[in-house]
């Protein structure tokens, strides 16, 4: 199975987040109990990445309601189980090529050896990898930025105003020149934590503020390029159109970015 999930034959689909629970992982409801040789699951899951398309779903659950955090586990659900169903492919405002769905649980019952890791111990296996899933975030996002930044400067270079190209005008070309220097900084930050990640070094809280200052960094610097387009960049066919549009989830996503600023300033000792 682990060779047909990595050759991407095996979809999968981890489903953390409810109605009710986003980043705040030990609120979920979703509960998981031990019946015999099997867990019945009971609950609902939304905004999961291919949720639709998955053939396994790696499902966070409480397997001990009163134990907050200590009491969530990971499971396993296949396709097809009886009593799983999926909902609503969600219509959002961007990544529209992005399957992410609803999920339902009604007396799902999976086999006992479906549980990944230790049983009460799944918040602290996803703990264990969130900075490895945020630090790819921040690389999206850089990637993002640094795209949207090619296509304004070749645009300021091309499109002209008043008998000349717009890049001349002063506000876009220190505009320019900020993006050149915020994303340059950006880069070295990033960099630096890939070669933590290599070397066994990175920590949470490094991983935190990648995410958050790429991603808020980002996000302005791609709607400062748009600006640059005028009118143009608010038309669907133009690629900015399309980044500006698919990269403001990078805020939410992966942990929002107030959740990074408590990572950062818990690790400050306040």
């Amino acid at each position: 199975m682990a060779a047909r999930v990595t050759s991407g034959e095996t979809i999968c689909a981890l489903a953390l987040s409810e109605p009710a629970a986003g980043s705040d992982l030990k609120a979920i409801r979703t509960t998981a109990r031990r019946d015999g040789d099997e867990w019945v699951i009971d609950g609902s899951k939304t905004f999961i990445t291919n949720g639709i398309l998955a053939d396994l779903v790696v499902v966070a659950c409480k397997t001990d309601p009163d134990a907050g955090h200590k009491g969530i586990s990971l499971i396993v659900v296949e396709r097809d189980t009886q009593g799983f169903e999926r909902g609503r492919k969600l219509d959002k405002v961007g990544m529209k090529a992005q399957d992410t769905a609803e999920l339902f649980f009604r007396e799902v019952r999976v086999p006992a050896e479906n549980l990944i890791g230790q049983e009460n111990r799944g918040f602290y296996h996803m703990m264990g990898n969130l900075p490895t899933e945020r630090l790819a975030i921040a690389v999206s996002s850089l990637a993002a930025a640094e795209r949207a930044y090619e296509l304004a400067l070749d645009y300021a270079k091309t499109r002209t105003a008043f008998g000349r190209p717009i890049g001349e005008f002063q506000a876009n070309r220190f505009a320019l020149a900020d993006i050149n220097a915020e994303l340059g900084a950006a880069r070295v930050y990033v960099d630096g934590c890939i070669m933590a990640l290599f070397q066994g070094e990175l920590t949470a809280e490094e991983a935190a503020a990648a995410k958050y200052w790429t991603s808020e960094t980002g996000w302005q610097v791609i709607d400062r390029c748009m600006q640059l387009f005028g009118g143009y960049g608010y038309v669907n066919e133009y690629e900015i159109a399309r980044i500006w549009r698919d990269s403001r989830v990078q805020r939410v996503f992966g942990g929002t970015s107030e959740i990074m600023q408590e990572i950062i300033g818990r690790s400050l000792g306040l």
